[in-house]
């Protein structure tokens, strides 16, 4: 079968394209970054990768007829409250316009679980969508999961940094609702298990773990998996806002995602009917057996892509070309150089491994920089790689994000996602013997120390 997967190299599309390609399907993977997405060897004469911007109806003459099921897995969950419906509403219409003119047999659409009637901006945006799906030619099938565990997912992260960073907590109301968390495995079988079944055919089913718990409940039992004592208090003085801004500086996520998400929490999001189960069969993991195959990904790390990743709350457009060329006309530029007596391969992988505990020179500066950043709604200070051996084009870590690494040449490239007046990178490369950092700084206007308009 010739399947369409949106946005591939998200959290859920790099998890879902191997099962599929395994399978003997042959695959579309639709990105906005085409350079961003590598096929796995073994599947490399089943995947075709496509660099399309989904916010543009002319982009889609650029995808094939001939597909015979779709995936729709873009969701713009760090657009701002103003903007969500408007740019939510366009991308189902263009995607809907597209499938209609193709050969496809079936829509499948992975949502938000949608529990009561008073939802949330983030929460009604998913619903309008879904309606305009249900609209297309061909059949669709849509799925509704609530809190997704799995390493290196929003919502793992979030409860992950919480409960190891907080050992009393003070929290507002919503963390008493309740939700249905789901593994992110079970997710990915749900979403093979209905492609193609004629059962699930203009169906939409809500999907989750085997047990509702409170959001109190969540951190508590994942600091109980990691042995470790935690305390909570729930007072009501805190607003949707404030838990935003706690939530920011507490953990990894940035403002615009902890205000879609909390927004989403005034409402329990538990699954209202189980219908799912009579067509697809899977036995799905505890909430604790979730947590351990996690942290066990983490301790691995073999997580295939992280939330962090997407560029939806990039500086940078998706397309990192522009970026690989560092310019020099009316920067600033500062150059280190490091002799060294060391293999330079070796020197190379420790290069790689640059971010987090690795860190930087007075790495304290860094993360205080980081808690700035973060109070005026930048990324702030990451916690370095979450997965691989090594970086990939597009990865965030800390504060930069990746734009290049090369490994023939021993060269890695970053540019910095923090809030600067202008734009900054840096570059570490290895020549002969000779280890050289490179700063680059372009500034912008006058906090940039400079009127210097260059290109």
């Amino acid at each position: 079968m010739k399947i369409l997967v949106t946005g591939a190299n998200g959290y859920i599309g790099s998890r879902l394209i191997p099962l599929l390609a395994h399978q003997g399907h042959f695959i579309i993977a639709a990105v906005r970054d085409a350079s961003r997405y590598q096929i796995p060897l073994e599947f490399k004469d089943q995947i075709e990768v496509i660099g399309i911007n989904f916010n543009e109806k002319d982009a889609y003459k650029c995808l094939p007829r001939d597909i015979e099921a779709a995936y729709y897995l873009i969701h713009n969950l760090t657009v701002p409250k103003a903007d969500l419906k408007k740019k939510e509403k366009s991308g189902a219409e263009f995607f809907k316009d597209y499938i209609d003119s193709t050969m496809c047999k079936q829509l499948i659409y992975l949502t938000g679980l949608i529990s009561d009637n008073n939802l949330s901006e983030h929460l009604s945006s998913r619903l309008l969508v879904e309606n305009i799906l249900k609209q297309v030619s061909c059949s669709y099938t849509i799925l509704r999961a609530a809190t997704v565990i799995g390493a290196g997912s929003a919502s793992f992260e979030i409860i992950r940094d919480l409960a190891e960073k907080l050992p009393i907590m003070v929290a507002p109301l919503w963390v008493s609702k309740l939700c249905q968390p789901i593994a992110i495995k079970d997710v990915i079988q749900y979403l093979v298990g209905v492609l193609g079944n004629c059962g699930c055919e203009n169906k939409v089913f809500d999907i989750g773990g085997p047990e509702q718990i409170s959001y109190k409940d969540l951190i508590l039992r994942f600091a109980k998996v990691r042995g470790l004592k935690r305390y909570i208090k729930v007072l009501p003085v805190l607003t949707p806002k404030l838990s935003s801004l706690w939530l920011c500086l507490i953990t990894t996520t940035n403002f615009q995602i902890a205000r879609n998400l909390i927004d989403s929490m005034k409402n329990d999001v538990v699954c209202k009917e189980n219908s799912i189960d009579k067509f697809v069969k899977i036995s799905c993991l505890s909430y604790e057996s979730a947590i351990k195959r996690a942290l066990e990904k983490v301790e691995e790390s073999s997580i295939l892509s992280s939330w962090s990743d997407s560029f939806t709350f990039s500086r940078l457009p998706s397309n990192l070309a522009g970026f690989v060329q560092v310019p020099s006309f009316g920067c600033f530029t500062s150059s280190h150089k490091t002799r060294f007596k060391v293999d330079p391969n070796i020197l190379f992988k420790a290069v790689m491994q640059i971010g987090g505990k690795n860190g930087y020179y007075w790495n304290w500066a860094w993360k205080f920089r980081g808690f700035i950043d973060k109070m005026i709604g930048g990324v702030g200070y990451y916690k370095g790689q979450l997965r691989r051996e090594k970086p990939q084009p597009g990865d965030l870590i800390d504060f930069w994000r990746v734009i290049l690494l090369d490994e023939e040449n021993r060269r890695l490239l970053l540019f910095a996602e923090m809030k600067v007046p202008g734009e900054a990178w840096l570059e570490i490369k290895i020549k002969g013997n000779e280890l050289i950092n490179i700063a680059t700084f372009r500034p912008k206007g006058i906090w940039g120390l400079s009127k210097n308009k260059s290109k």
